[in-house]
């Protein structure tokens, strides 16, 4: 009976199956679930700016991960196994007119551009600064800390004194050391005091060889008085470009006279005031690699120097490769390049990524700074013969509000990313990509690319053996971190 019911329930259960289907009809499989790709995890940061200023320095929401899908596009290798040169920072020079205009913001103004300006979490991390020893040519006056009526001296320097710089750029500095306590600070003379000079003026004129042991002294009072007020001169140069005597104020320095003036004097001043500031010779032009390689040739004084100062408003940033190859032991800084009143955002923002950031980095520097930082409405304020046309990366257009500029892009493509002590790891150049790449101390990846061509480019990031596929349209900079 048992098996009589279990077959009439199986054929019950077929029926049931089978329906009101007529003979025409057939069984509908049930469909196999079309399988749904994993979605790619984003595992590289991308930062662009466009030279229509279409974006300025904004992440990306593309999804950028690593695969190994084949393709035909030109291909940037970045190899970490490859090491160069250890960075100390990016950034601008803090001119005493800056700290002026700056100091116009109100108080709570003031701190959100320098926490925008110096800060590291949602700042773009300016990591070193030049300033001058004394007035530069965008100081709304020349100055030098030991300034006497005709006829005077002052060989014992009991006239020095910070006083022009307490009043704007000392207050300044201590606010963006009280946000970036690390931050590196080299500093610059535009003028030994007029009453050292051969001439009686702050523009042109060379140092009298009877004040050298004065000046070196100046030197070691300038750091001594800093220190004094908590601010730490990581390095010094003993001559802003020492081969043009046309600018107010300005003094002219012969390589050999460097090296004499450092060998005899600024090197053992130092040393006997127990200082580890560095000297860092020339300051100059790109046109002139044998000024440093003349100072550094002098057995004497290469001791004393660390290394050699270049610009780019002459000459070819190959120069830097040239003093490094000649002294591997030696460093090279890039420390200034304006951005003109004259110039275009984009034509700015592709020559200086490509030669002042890319350029001097692929170059041994362990810097890429570039000239004013701040100033107003009116490319001011500057000395009676100063740079008239020098565009600062701020513009400060009320106590208010200010303005950013293409300078101020420029830096922060690689100071946002790439935090002192980074180190430059090698990535190749293909077609019209210029590139430069490092690993930073927390050890992220750090990719900058600029797009040099007419039009837009598809290319690969290759690192260890996968690569990831973007592009950049013609002018356009990229940084990419992972």
């Amino acid at each position: 009976m048992k098996k009589i019911l279990k077959h009439f329930f199986l054929g019950l259960t077929i029926l049931a199956q089978l329906g009101c289907s007529s003979s025409n009809d057939s069984i509908v499989p049930t469909p196999t679930p079309t399988p749904i790709p994993p979605v790619t995890k984003n595992e590289v940061d991308f930062w662009l700016t466009k030279g229509n200023q279409s974006v300025l320095l904004q992440k990306q929401l593309t999804v950028l991960g690593f695969g190994t899908i084949l393709n035909t596009n030109q291909t940037i290798d970045v190899d970490e196994s490859l090491t160069y040169q250890t960075i100390d920072g990016f950034g601008f020079t803090l001119t005493g007119g800056s700290a002026a205009v700056i100091n116009q913001l109100t108080p709570a103004k003031k701190q959100e551009l320098l926490q925008e300006l110096f800060g590291t979490n949602n700042g773009i991390g300016i990591s070193y600064l030049r300033i001058s020893i004394g007035a530069s040519d965008m100081d709304a006056k020349p100055f030098t800390y030991d300034d006497l009526a005709a006829g005077q001296t002052d060989v014992n320097l009991s006239s020095f004194s910070l006083a022009e710089d307490k009043i704007n750029l000392i207050p300044v500095l201590k606010l963006i050391l009280a946000i970036n306590p690390k931050i590196k600070i080299m500093g610059t003379p535009w003028s030994a005091p007029v009453w050292m000079k051969d001439k009686a003026s702050f523009v042109g004129g060379s140092l009298q060889q009877q004040y050298y042991n004065v000046y070196a002294q100046y030197f070691v009072k300038y750091l001594q008085n800093m220190k004094e007020e908590g601010i730490l001169i990581d390095a010094i140069t003993p001559q802003n470009e020492p081969l043009h005597g046309g600018n107010n104020p300005s003094m002219v320095m012969t390589a050999l006279q460097q090296a004499d003036f450092i060998k005899n004097h600024l090197g053992p001043a130092l040393q006997t005031a127990n200082s580890s500031t560095k000297i860092i010779a020339y300051d100059h032009n790109c046109d002139n690699a044998q000024y440093p390689i003349t100072v550094l040739n002098d057995p004497a004084a290469n001791p004393f120097v660390d290394g050699a100062a270049f610009h780019l408003y002459g000459g070819d940033i190959g120069a830097l490769s040239t003093v490094h190859n000649a002294f591997p032991s030696k460093n090279v800084y890039f420390t200034e390049q304006y951005t003109s009143s004259t110039g275009s955002f984009d034509g700015d923002l592709k020559w200086q990524i490509k030669n002042v950031i890319i350029g001097s980095m692929r170059n041994w520097s362990k810097t890429a700074l570039q000239w004013n930082l701040a100033n107003d409405g009116n490319f001011g304020p500057h000395t009676d013969g100063g740079c008239s046309t020098c565009k600062g990366a701020i513009t400060i257009t009320s106590s208010e509000s200010f303005v950013r500029n293409v300078g101020y892009y420029i830096a922060a493509h690689a100071s946002k990313f790439v935090p002192s002590g980074s180190v430059r790891i090698a990535s190749s150049v293909v077609g019209n990509l210029n590139t430069v790449a490092f690993k930073t101390p927390a050890g992220k990846k750090i990719l900058l690319v600029e797009n040099d061509g007419n039009s837009s480019e598809i290319f690969n990031v290759k690192y260890n053996g996968k690569w990831i596929t973007t592009s950049l349209d013609a002018g356009s900079v990229g940084t990419f971190i992972w």
